[in-house]
């Protein structure tokens, strides 16, 4: 009887051999929870089974959401907060940093508060913390957000500032409650407070080196300008409310900058962790409450940031972090190797697939599947409390949201010479996130609604060098519908060739109406 030569397989024919390769999937048990204290994500794509998603067995309950533009990232959030909603009563707060999450929020009967247009919060806010832990946190968070590292004197005097400000409003550093003498809670100094005292001290003459004051006192004063005071005022937003009462968006995209809307994520962040603190882990089922970081690179990204300690800490505070992005690369490493679930939709480039890959070591055949995925696909790495005997990341065929997920086309055929074989085809991306873009470039609503009725009338496919020509009519710069054609996974080759074209074909347009002569095409 003749021996089985192993070493003349092929590593192809060893996969078509059950007996030797486990497909990757995890156990159907691991896959088919309780519906009752479980998500519905969608259904595996080896063998379609149902996917429910629960931290039961899983290191915790935080989540990461990558993929590119129109990849359904958005899609699936909004489903995942919808469906924890229904299943455990979870509440949803949203640090939506760039406004894109408001209307569904406002359709959804939730509550939108626009910080920058009459809504106020308090960065010496105490959210339940003594005073020293507080002046920590806000050094901390100058820290990541600004370069005061790099001047500890600077830095000495702001934190000291801040201490001052804190005793002299008759509040003792060292403890939680804070209360005059009939028993009333006394209300919290504020950044104005912080500045005077500095200015004071500058005023007296006696401290060694003016020029480090001077230069505290400016770090201040950029966050009590008049309109631009969001930080400097007694706040408007109740913490307790907002975390309990369904689903809340803190829309930031009225900030100024990155720094503005940096300090206000954090801060939130540090108020509810310790709110969740303060209340412990209860028996309910599921979670109190998701927090949703979207596209927030400036506190994603750093390790000191809190919302790396918030995943680092695991699951002891029954609320989960959500940090979704389409840059994987703008997530901290330390997040993608603590979070309990990694949620990985169509991702194009390299360098984004060789930080995914080296971070959370799925087999080059889960790559190759995770640049081809369509709109909706994803992949899931999940990380089990206990040593699993099986792949740990698996692909999910749809995410299967409340609504049908609508998906658009640009066909890049035109963009090719003859011949280009394998070079042309179509990029896809979801209605919303094409509707999203357009109002974030400042397009009206009625012009919005003109292109996504084009795009009904093709059947939902439109020529890419049409689709161009069309959004410069409408005014939008090429600079936007550059970074646009990028985000949905189109290389710099076929943008240069698409524009190129565009302008030749509008030449041969002319005056005419160009919306009727794409319809007629």
């Amino acid at each position: 009887m003749g021996r089985l030569k192993i070493s003349n397989l092929y590593n192809v024919d060893l996969a078509k051999r059950n007996i030797f390769v486990r497909p990757p999937e995890p156990p159907e048990d691991y896959l088919i929870n309780d519906p009752t204290n479980a998500i519905y994500i969608g259904r595996t794509k080896i063998f379609h089974v149902p996917f429910y998603w629960t931290f039961q067995r899983i290191t915790n309950p935080h989540i990461a959401v990558v993929g590119i533009t129109g990849s359904g990232k958005s899609y699936f959030v909004k489903t995942f907060l919808t469906r924890a909603s229904f299943v455990w009563g979870t509440n949803a707060f949203i640090i939506d940093w760039a406004g894109e999450y408001k209307e569904w929020v406002k359709q959804a009967g939730g509550k939108v508060i626009q910080l920058g247009k009459g809504s106020y919060i308090n960065l010496l806010d105490l959210g339940g913390m003594k005073p020293n832990d507080r002046i920590k946190q806000i050094i901390r968070t100058l820290g990541i957000l600004t370069d005061i590292e790099r001047y500890p004197e600077q830095k000495r005097l702001t934190e000291q500032a801040i201490e001052k400000a804190y005793v002299g409003a008759k509040f003792k550093l060292d403890a939680k409650t804070q209360k005059d003498g009939l028993g009333r809670p006394l209300k919290p100094p504020t950044l104005r407070d912080v500045l005077r005292i500095l200015e004071e001290q500058l005023e007296g003459g006696a401290y060694e080196f003016p020029a480090e004051l001077e230069n505290a006192i400016y770090r201040v004063k950029q966050f009590t300008r008049e309109g631009e005071d969001f930080f400097a005022q007694q706040s408007t937003i109740n913490l307790d409310e907002l975390t309990t009462v369904g689903l809340v968006d803190l829309d930031l995209s009225g900030l100024p900058d990155e720094i503005f809307r940096g300090l206000a994520g954090l801060s939130m962040l540090q108020f509810i962790k310790e709110k969740m603190r303060e209340e412990g882990w209860s028996s309910t089922k599921g979670l109190k409450l998701i927090v949703v970081l979207d596209e927030a690179w400036k506190i994603a990204k750093d390790d000191g940031s809190d919302a790396v300690m918030i995943v680092r800490e695991g699951r002891k505070y029954q609320f989960g972090l959500l940090v979704a992005s389409q840059n994987p690369t703008d997530i901290s490493e330390a997040i993608f190797s603590n979070v309990g679930t990694t949620f990985i939709l169509r991702v194009k480039f390299e360098r984004f697939l060789d930080y995914l890959q080296t971070t959370l070591s799925f087999s080059d055949y889960m790559r190759s599947e995770i640049s081809k995925m369509g709109v909706g696909q994803c992949a899931v790495n999940m990380a089990f409390q206990t040593t699993a005997k099986f792949s740990e990341t698996f692909l999910i065929d749809k995410i299967e949201g409340e609504e049908p997920m609508q998906e658009f086309f640009l066909n890049l055929t035109a963009a090719f010479e003859e011949g280009a074989g394998d070079m042309a085809g179509t990029v896809s991306f979801e209605k919303e996130e094409l509707k999203k873009k357009l109002r974030g470039y400042g397009l009206d609503e009625v012009h919005i609604e003109e292109i996504v009725e084009l795009f009904n009338k093709k059947n939902k496919h439109v020529d890419a060098i049409s689709f161009v020509i069309l959004l410069e009519r409408y005014g939008i710069a090429r600079v936007n519908i550059t970074a646009f054609l990028k985000d949905i996974g189109i290389d710099d080759s076929t943008i240069i060739n698409i524009f190129s074209k565009a302008d030749f074909k509008r030449l041969g347009i002319g005056d005419r109406d160009i919306t009727q002569v794409i319809l007629s095409e």
